[in-house]
């Protein structure tokens, strides 16, 4: 008999936690409790990648009143009810939040809505005061964003914030050039929000391809985003109205407690950028990283390994250095994507439960960047294998059927990067309308090891986008 209360105690009812709690509960037979404090469903669900994917569909249907009026159709754009839309957002993260609370229970989940801290290798201490003893625990606690270290930075907005405004600005300032900056630049620029972006570096979306991401910058700049980068913000400050001389008396934060979730924000905000201008916005958001949820949990008392920005160090088998606890998803900072969580979830319980020693692959993983015109991508980009081994770039842009019609200047791209000794596929990035789509079914292409002969063999599906990826027959260039 067990002189543990659980076999298992999850702290964080994320994605990844959530499965890997009601895997180890409902096939394994474990005892398992899972402490949340605050909505279940975590980052993805409730703050992140549905939300925000229910908006990106929103602000693509402005855009396409328009285009059809090209195809014949006599239609009305009377431009976009935030009210509407986020009344039917939030109905629809409660019905999930309560599915994700459902399937826990149906597994045999014992739940707590509180905030849970280590006690000991073996003990979790709630929020409520109750202290609960397991064999393992499994911390999968998430991220969150961050806001720079600069004066009234509080004064700003992050994206956790975007889903709960009580009605969108009419201009907004977004610094960053990441994916999430990205993507919010062009939904809210969909959503009729003047949207300017800084962004520090040479170009936007750093890490991706380079090809790909001149054209995503490209795009966005003709769907009216104004896209400075090598620009940053120096300044901030509440905007005092037309006598305002210029940010001599910076507010100090501490004069202003922090704006509840649902609270609207101080402004109109004035803004002064490295490279001189200064510039009212109704809203500033900060998309400029984010950290791992390790703060004030007693890992490190209890012998835990947290690295650089609080990222729980793990081992191959998502174990710590305490060997009855581990640790999933963005907390461990190794690849901060949902399905990637869910999959440490299913590998933590056939290595802990099952008795199968299963480490996470997180080799060839597919991605989707939800711009306008989107980014899929799978594997190397072209910087990344010209440094390891000759290649060659096979590679096609052009303007789609569907826009081309109706006379916009929109383009996409279709790029493959094959290694000139084994011929095999080594990265395919696509930017393209349902480029995230696309790149799931070249992802099981790319992780069974297919060669560009392979696709050559493979009968096009016409007339698509995507049959670009299977005619390219001569490489652009070889690196």
């Amino acid at each position: 008999m067990s002189t543990f209360d659980y076999d298992l105690f999850v702290i964080g009812g994320g994605s990844g936690g959530v499965r890997a709690a009601r895997v180890a509960a409902g096939e394994a037979g474990a005892k398992v409790a899972l402490a949340e404090e605050d909505r279940y469903g975590g980052t993805c669900v409730i703050r992140g990648c549905v939300p925000k994917k229910l908006m990106v569909f929103a602000s693509g249907y402005g855009g396409m009143v328009e285009e059809a009026i090209h195809y014949g159709w006599d239609m009305l754009n009377r431009g976009f009810d935030w009210q509407t839309f986020s009344g039917h957002l939030n109905t629809e993260l409660d019905r999930l939040e309560g599915v994700y609370r459902k399937l826990l229970a149906g597994s045999g989940v014992t739940t707590y809505d509180a905030r849970a801290r280590l006690k000991d290798a073996h003990t979790v201490e709630l929020s409520t005061g109750e202290t609960f003893t397991a064999k393992h625990i499994l911390v999968a606690t998430g991220g969150r964003p961050l806001r720079p270290d600069m004066p009234n930075a509080h004064l700003g907005i992050v994206s956790d914030d975007i889903f709960h405004l009580d009605q969108l600005p009419k201009s907004i300032l977004i610094i960053g050039g990441g994916y999430i900056a990205c993507e919010f630049a062009c939904i809210l620029a969909g959503l009729g929000v003047e949207v300017t972006q800084y962004y520090r570096g040479a170009q936007i979306l750093r890490g991706f391809d380079d090809e790909a991401r001149g054209l995503i910058a490209e795009s966005m700049r003709e769907l009216g985003v104004d896209l400075h980068t090598g620009t940053n913000i120096v300044e901030m400050d509440c905007y005092r109205g037309e006598d305002d001389d210029g940010m001599d008396a910076p507010v100090e934060a501490t004069q202003y407690a922090m704006p509840a979730k649902d609270a609207p924000q101080e402004g109109p905000l004035k803004v002064k950028s490295t490279n001189g201008h200064v510039k009212v916005f109704d809203q500033v958001l900060f998309a400029t990283g984010r950290r791992p949820n390790s703060d004030d949990m007693g890992l490190e008392e209890v012998g835990v390994t947290l690295k650089r920005g609080g990222a729980i160090e793990v081992d191959a088998y998502s174990q710590t250095k305490v060997p009855s606890i581990y640790a999933i998803g963005d907390v461990t900072d190794r690849v901060n994507l949902t399905p990637v969580a869910i999959r440490e979830g299913m590998a933590f319980v056939d290595t802990v439960f099952h008795g199968n020693p299963t480490p996470v692959d997180h080799d060839l993983i597919p991605s989707a960047v939800f711009t306008q015109p989107e980014l899929g991508t799978v594997g190397l980009t072209e910087e990344q294998a010209r440094d390891q081994e000759e290649i060659e770039v096979y590679c096609t842009s052009f303007r789609p059927m569907q826009s081309a019609f109706a006379d916009k200047p929109g383009r996409v791209l279709m790029k493959l990067i094959v290694s000139k000794k084994t011929r095999k596929v080594l990265g395919c990035h696509i930017v393209a309308p349902g480029a995230g789509e696309m790149i799931q079914m070249a992802g099981i292409a790319i992780k069974m090891g297919a060669t560009k002969e392979d696709f050559d063999r493979t009968v096009a599906v016409h007339p698509t986008m995507s049959e670009e990826i299977v005619t390219m027959r001569k490489p652009m260039r070889t690196a």
